[in-house]
């Protein structure tokens, strides 16, 4: 087994609302939305109109730089709409199913016998490489382009985040056979970073794989951090990543010769009456799951984890790349006495100011959405230090992508980092900067810039 690197930065968020690993079943929805903003980096040129029948694996749109790219159907069924939004964006593609979930053709077999090519092109033909992404720039995945390795984070150390290893459980084949495919796609590695403190049979019986171990806080689970710790990007490096969940959705597909987008998902958060996990297909509407399930009217919805989760209505959708919906309270009641003098046992404290941080990091705690203040002046306070766990300064690289100074930017290492990566300085930052807006904006504007 290998080294375990430690992570010493970063913070962990006891929160209410944990789901026990048991399956709870609820009726499957007939409505499904895939959204282009899902899939960073593209131009969608739909090619569906309303009443179109569709399959699983049938083409919606494609990239407009970038034909090969193709986005597909995750049910069959018909189209309900194509939605537009200001100067005729698409918003999403509404689409109805008919619960048989018949599947487009797909070549069943073992990717290690198969070329590259042919590899590449049933991944792009079925939809599959839309769940690949790249870095720098933290996009859809260039299927001209040929990375260097593949990272694949094993385990997820966000708040409420679902238990990997059972998500996994007997899928061992599935995720054998995405390996396989995806080892077609690089000369290099194949990198998977593991929780040290589980006991992991799913990837340590893996083949071609290279395994690392990762021991401390959030964002240990987080790719970026791993790449960074194992193999850093330089300037004119690419890397691929994708999520483990997705790699079995590959190797599935291999295996059974049917495209699935099927997943396990959890549902859970302090607003849950009975956090459990669900069986889903991307895109699909969440109000079954969610139905007489939920404690008080005033929640939100959120599609990922309260970090970096997207906020959908109740009868919102599941994101492409999500496996959790998330109910915690709003926070727009501030009618607390005295304030912030109050010693506040329950209420959670990075800082210490409150006495609750005596009560230990295993302390349970119901976090809403109140941000406790408004956006203030930037203050360069050392907060970001103290949970980034990379060797780069995050509170200099923010205020060089607000000023847009590229030469700044590339020396102070854009390019290793993504959105999610700064969650963390989010959530601690007194000044209440929206810093993952910022970034993303940033690699949005070097990558244009250097096109």
């Amino acid at each position: 087994m290998s080294e375990v690197i430690r992570i010493k930065k970063g913070l962990d968020i006891n929160l209410k609302g944990k789901a026990q690993e048991v399956s709870a079943k609820a009726e499957a929805s007939d409505l499904f939305s895939v959204r282009p903003d899902d899939f960073h980096g593209i131009k969608p040129k739909v090619v569906v109109h309303e009443g179109d029948a569709v399959k699983v694996g049938t083409v919606l749109f494609y990239s407009k730089t970038n034909p090969e790219l193709k986005f597909v159907s995750p049910v069959s069924g018909e189209v309900l709409a194509v939605n537009r939004g200001d100067k005729r964006k698409v918003l999403d593609i509404r689409l109805k199913s008919d619960r048989q979930f018949t599947s487009e053709s797909f070549p069943k077999g073992r990717p290690s016998e198969m070329t590259s090519e042919n590899v590449k092109e049933t991944l792009l033909n079925a939809g599959f490489f839309a769940f690949i992404k790249q870095r720098p720039y933290d996009v859809i995945a260039d299927p001209n382009d040929c990375p260097k390795a593949i990272f694949i984070s094993g385990f997820d150390s966000a708040p409420l985040a679902p238990n990997y290893e059972y998500l996994l459980v007997g899928r061992e084949e599935d995720f054998q056979l995405g390996i396989d495919a995806l080892a077609k796609l690089t000369k290099g590695k194949i990198h998977v970073g593991i929780n040290a403190e589980v006991s992991s049979n799913l990837y340590t019986h893996t083949k071609g794989i290279e395994i690392h171990q990762f021991l401390g806080p959030h964002p240990a689970g987080n790719v970026g951090v791993q790449i960074h710790h194992i193999d850093p990007i330089n300037k004119g490096d690419i890397v691929w990543t994708i999520n483990a969940l997705d790699v079995a959705m590959i190797g599935a597909a291999f295996k059974t010769g049917q495209i699935s987008f099927a997943r396990s998902i959890v549902l859970n958060g302090a607003s849950v009456k009975n956090p459990a996990y669900y069986k889903m297909t991307v895109g699909e509407c969440i109000s079954n799951i969610v139905a007489n399930n939920i404690v008080g009217d005033n929640v939100r919805y959120i599609s990922g984890n309260p970090l970096t989760g997207t906020q959908i209505p109740a009868d919102g959708f599941l994101g492409a790349f999500d496996a959790q919906i998330t109910v915690i309270p709003e926070g727009d009641k501030n009618d607390e006495m005295l304030g912030w003098i109050m010693p506040r046992l329950n209420k959670f404290s990075v800082s210490r100011s409150y006495f609750s941080w005596l009560l230990g990091r295993k302390k349970e705690y119901n976090i809403d959405t109140n941000l406790n203040g408004g956006q203030r002046a930037f203050i360069m306070s050392g907060e970001y230090d103290k949970v980034f766990p990379m060797d780069i300064y995050p509170e200099f690289l923010v205020k060089a992508i607000i000023a847009k100074d590229i030469d700044k930017m590339e020396q102070l290492g854009i390019y290793e980092v993504a959105p999610e990566d700064f969650a963390l300085c989010e959530f601690v930052c007194t000044s209440k900067i929206e810093t993952q807006r910022i970034v993303r904006e940033g690699l949005d504007y070097l990558r244009k810039e250097l096109a």
